[in-house]
C-alpha cells in the first residue's frame, strides 16, 4: 500500500477562469455523480453563491443532483473571491480554510462549515475522491482483522508491519528510539537557545498566556543551535524511519534553513499559534501536490491527555473529509498518542490531527518531516484534471508555510 496520493505537478499553465469552469461543471458533476451523490445527500448543504470578479454563480443541491446556474441565489451565503483566488481554489494552491487562515476570505450570509461542505463537492469533482460517508473506511491488518489503533512499535519490530499500520492508519508511534539522556541534552539547548529568538525575526512563533506573560512557543532552524539536534537527525536510528513507508521519503528533504523545530508546549495560551485543533497539515491547500509527506514528532519530555498529547483521527488521510476541524458525523476513530521521553511519532500529511492543551504539565518537543521525493513537472495529472477546462494543470508556487502541531 502507498501513501503517497498525489495527482498534480508544480509547473507552468494557463489559468482557469470562472466562466470556463463553471460552464464545465454541470457535466463533470453528472459524470461524478456515483462519488460525489452519495455524501451530498449526507451533507445537506445550503445554496452557495460564488462570486469571481463581480460575475456570480449559484450552487444549489436539489437533493438529485447539483443545479449551478449563472446569477444569484436568494438568502444564500456568498463568498466573494478574484481571479487569482478562484483559480487557486480550483487548482488545489488554497482552500477555502487557507483563505480563512490568511485574513482574505470574504464570506456574507453563511460559515466556514457551508464553504467546507461546497469545498468537498468541488474536489471530489476535480480530483475524482468519493466524497467521506460514516462506515465508509475500514482499518484492518494484513489478516483482515480490526487493526490495534493504539499499537506502539519498537524500533526492531518488523518493518512490513509497519508500513502497513501507516498506510491504514495515517499514523506511526515508535517507541524509545532515542535515551532520556539524549532528550535532556537536546531540552538542555532548548533552554541555552532561547535567548537568541525573538518576537518579529521571522524564525520564531510566540503566544500568550493567561497569565499575561508573552512565551516563545517554537523555535525554527533548532539544529543550528542543539550539536545534539544536529547529530540525531544524522543518525541512522532516525534516518531509517524515512524507509519506513516504501514510498521513497527522504530524510535529507528539510536540510537547510529549518531542518527542524523545537516547540515549548505552555499552559493556559490564550492568543498566538500553540494548542492547534483539529486540521490536515494540507488544509490550507496543495493536498494533491506534497500528500502525503510525513510530518515527525520526537518527544523531548513525553506527553499524556495532561500535557498536550498528539490526537489524531485514524484513516483519515484515506478520506475526504473537511480540511480543518471536525465535522458532525464522522465516524472515523479519535486516537490518543501518549508518549514517553525518546518516542518518535510520525503521520501522514492528510491525517487530520490535533495538539491538546496541556493542563498540568508542559511539553517539549521537537518536528521535523520527511518528504516525498520529486514529482515531474510533465507528470500526468490524471484523475486531478478537470478535463473541460483546457490545460488545468498546477502552477508553480513559492515553498508553503510550516504546518502547524
Amino acid at each position: 500500500m502507498s501513501i503517497d496520493l498525489r495527482t498534480r505537478s508544480d509547473g507552468p499553465r494557463n489559468p482557469v477562469a470562472a466562466a470556463d469552469f463553471f460552464t464545465a461543471l454541470p457535466d463533470l458533476l453528472a459524470t461524478r455523480a456515483d462519488t460525489i451523490n452519495p455524501g451530498l445527500a449526507w451533507l445537506s448543504p445550503p445554496p452557495l453563491v460564488i462570486d469571481v470578479d463581480g460575475a456570480t454563480w449559484s450552487l444549489r443541491w436539489n437533493g438529485r443532483a447539483v443545479d449551478v446556474r449563472h446569477g444569484e441565489e436568494s438568502n444564500a451565503p456568498r463568498v466573494r473571491l478574484n481571479g487569482e483566488q478562484f483559480d487557486d481554489l480550483i487548482v488545489d494552491q488554497t482552500t477555502f480554510v487557507g483563505l480563512h487562515a490568511s485574513g482574505r476570505l470574504d464570506l456574507t450570509g453563511g460559515t466556514l462549515a457551508d464553504l467546507n461542505d461546497w469545498w468537498l463537492v468541488l474536489r471530489a469533482a476535480l480530483d475524482e475522491r468519493p466524497i467521506y460517508t460514516p462506515g465508509a473506511i475500514g482499518l484492518r491488518d494484513r489478516d483482515g482483522a480490526d487493526l490495534d489503533l493504539r499499537r506502539a512499535f519498537r524500533p526492531d519490530d518488523d518493518r512490513d508491519a509497519m508500513r502497513r499500520f501507516l498506510a491504514e492508519a495515517g499514523y506511526l508511534h515508535i517507541v524509545g528510539l532515542f535515551s532520556a539522556a539524549e532528550m535532556d541534552q537536546v531540552s538542555a539547548d532548548m533552554d541555552r537557545a532561547a535567548p537568541s529568538y525573538a518576537p518579529g525575526d521571522g524564525r520564531s512563533w510566540w503566544a500568550k498566556t493567561a497569565h499575561g506573560e508573552r512565551r516563545l512557543v517554537r523555535m525554527q532552524g533548532f539544529d543550528r543551535h542543539s550539536p545534539a539536534t544536529e547529530a540525531l537527525l544524522d543518525d541512522i536510528r532516525f534516518r531509517s524511519l524515512a524507509d519506513i513507508s516504501g514510498d521513497g521519503h527522504s530524510a535529507d528533504g528539510r536540510r537547510g534553513a529549518n531542518r527542524i523545530e523545537a516547540l515549548f508546549k505552555p499552559i493556559g495560551v490564550v492568543e498566538g499559534i500553540s494548542d492547534v485543533p483539529w486540521h490536515k497539515d494540507c488544509g490550507i491547500g496543495r493536498h494533491s501536490y506534497d500528500c502525503c509527506g510525513l510530518t515527525v514528532g520526537i518527544s523531548v519530555t513525553g506527553a499524556d491527555a495532561v500535557s498536550g498529547q498528539l490526537r489524531v483521527i485514524a484513516g483519515s488521510h484515506r478520506a475526504l473529509i473537511w480540511p480543518a476541524r471536525l465535522r458532525e458525523g464522522i465516524d472515523l476513530p479519535q486516537i490518543d498518542l501518549p508518549t514517553r521521553i525518546g518516542d518518535v511519532t510520525l503521520h501522514a500529511s492528510c491525517t487530520m490531527h490535533m495538539a491538546q492543551p496541556p493542563i498540568e504539565r508542559e511539553r517539549r518537543v521537537m518536528y521535523t518531516g520527511f518528504p516525498l521525493p520529486p514529482r515531474s513537472a510533465h507528470a500526468a495529472s490524471g484523475q486531478a484534471r478537470l478535463r473541460a477546462v483546457r490545460e488545468a494543470a498546477p502552477v508553480t508556487v513559492s515553498q508553503p508555510p510550516s504546518p502547524v502541531r
